[in-house]
């Protein structure tokens, strides 16, 4: 049982491509499937993030924060500093769009509950993808804080704060019911648990690829804007990966560059669905749908990046 386990959570790339490939299909065959799977993508991803920190314990915490300084400061760069100037930029120009809220989202997100997986698979940092996605969530409510503020259809001040706390909640709720599970010994990290925890975690992970990736199908065969869209969310996902792995290069060694990079562009903008206005349109779910296919396909696209520029290890 525990090898089947072991070996379903190893499948995780695949797991993700197979996602990627039937909410496609689904959203076309089977559209209201799809519509009831969105209603759950919100649990699924406060789920994923109470896995994440059940799968950590409170030791795998306190090294996912080792270099905490550095780390605070891509933290701040990426998930304050950048969506600030969007924001900004966005606002300035008038922008006023289902894509502009999109591309804000995604720049103010915490990494993917998946990033110190995906590493693995892509064969750079866990350890750097680990304690960016620690710092990353624990400091999503300070750094989203003044985003939101500058969003416009996101209510006044009240209802932004309202916003904010509700998603400290979730975030404080989820990582506190984890790590007093491992610390109580409720949840051991034997090689039985360990690997419930990941077939879970890589199962739930496929359903939400699903639920999100149900709109594109659909859309992609309407034609339209949405390959401007997809053509987007592509260079804004391995866009940022690429930037940020140039400017860390010379700073950290080939690895932790390419991890910090990954988590650059792996942002889990799916978890703001739970907290945001119900009045939104759902065009975002299609925004972050097409969001999910640069993200799961890292380690098949960038693998060759990092073979070029010796980032592996």
């Amino acid at each position: 049982m525990i090898a089947a386990l072991q070996w379903f959570a190893q499948q995780g790339r695949h797991v993700l491509i197979a996602g990627l490939v039937l909410g496609i299909l689904t959203g076309l065959v089977l559209p209201d499937l799809v519509g009831g799977l969105q209603v759950i993508i919100a649990p699924v991803v406060v789920t994923l993030l109470f896995l994440a920190f059940l799968r950590l314990g409170p030791d795998g915490v306190r090294a996912g924060v080792l270099g905490w300084r550095g780390g605070v400061l891509a933290v701040l760069v990426l998930q304050l500093a950048l969506p600030l100037v969007a924001a900004l930029g966005f606002r300035l120009l008038e922008v006023d769009s289902v894509l502009a809220l999109g591309v804000v989202l995604v720049l103010a997100a915490a990494p993917i509950t998946g990033s110190p997986n995906l590493a693995i698979l892509s064969g750079v940092s866990a350890p750097t993808a680990l304690r960016q996605l620690v710092l990353g969530t624990l400091l999503l409510p300070a750094t989203v804080l003044p985003v939101f503020l500058l969003v416009p259809g996101l209510g006044a001040v009240r209802e932004v704060m309202g916003i904010v706390a509700q998603l400290l909640g979730v975030i404080v709720l989820a990582c506190a019911l984890g790590l007093w599970l491992r610390a109580r010994g409720i949840v051991r990290a034997t090689p039985g648990s360990l690997a419930a925890i990941d077939a879970s975690a890589t199962l739930l992970l496929g359903v939400i690829v699903i639920a999100l990736m149900g709109a594109v199908g659909p859309a992609l065969l309407s034609g339209g804007t949405v390959w401007a869209v997809l053509a987007l969310v592509l260079a804004l996902g391995f866009g940022l990966q690429l930037v940020t792995i140039l400017l860390a290069r010379g700073r950290l060694p080939g690895p932790q560059a390419a991890a910090l990079g990954q988590v650059a562009g792996h942002r889990n903008s799916a978890l703001f669905l739970g907290v945001l206005p119900p009045a939104l349109p759902s065009d975002l779910f299609l925004f972050i749908g097409l969001y999910q296919i640069p993200m799961y396909l890292t380690p098949l696209v960038m693998g060759r990046v990092y073979g070029r520029l010796r980032l592996k290890g």
